[in-house]
């Protein structure tokens, strides 16, 4: 999906570009017209009406670029900022994180943009409607069976403020953590989540440093 979000503005900039060149160089058109000793009213009013129709050009292509970018924007893909510690280190503070919103069929290992409490969090999928998640002294556990992931940093364990366990996920909800077990603000404090409240699986990443 990111391959079509940058096509989309590839083919953005190029037609941007195409018409800027083509209104230059009617411009200079224009005033190479006005030095010519043999111009006549009618070439200065052609290359006006030239000039005027490249304008208006121009400006039906921004708002059609508008309107794409709108729909595409608020309603296929969606931009984030990364402003927590949930994920580390696979996401930084203040990474630009591309979502795509239409998918709900959200699986184990998936990445994901949730709300919540007015705040975009960037979580991992954990388990899924049907599953039950205990955690342990000895990890995180699903369906009974221990989770191997290398990309956590720290222990998995339950927060004292947070949910208790064992507990098993709802329908149309699912259960997330942070990589960055040690400060995530995740379902160990909120619960489930309801799918109503993902905004979309992650796919792609700008890094901070770009900006």
């Amino acid at each position: 999906m990111l391959y079509y979000l940058i096509c989309i503005n590839v083919g953005v900039s190029l037609c941007v570009r195409s018409s800027i060149k083509n209104i230059l160089r009617t411009i200079e058109g224009d005033e190479s017209a006005y030095m010519t000793m043999e111009n006549t009213p009618d070439d200065s009013t052609k290359n006006r009406q030239k000039f005027l129709h490249e304008l208006r050009q121009l400006i039906l292509k921004f708002v059609v670029i508008a309107v794409i970018l709108v729909i595409v924007l608020g309603y296929v893909f969606g931009l984030t900022r990364n402003l927590s510690l949930n994920m580390q280190p696979a996401f930084q503070d203040g990474d630009l994180i591309v979502f795509y919103r239409i998918k709900h069929n959200y699986g184990a290992g998936d990445t994901v943009v949730i709300r919540y409490e007015g705040k975009n969090l960037t979580e991992r999928v954990i388990a899924v409607a049907g599953d039950t998640v205990d955690i342990t002294s000895s990890g995180l556990m699903v369906n009974g069976s221990y989770v191997q992931e290398p990309q956590v940093i720290g222990e998995t364990t339950a927060y004292e403020e947070g949910v208790s366990f064992p507990l098993t996920v709802g329908s149309d909800e699912i259960f997330v953590l942070g990589d960055n077990r040690m400060y995530a603000v995740d379902s160990r404090i909120f619960g489930c989540v309801a799918k109503d409240a993902v905004k979309g699986r992650i796919i792609g990443l700008f890094r901070r440093r770009n900006f």
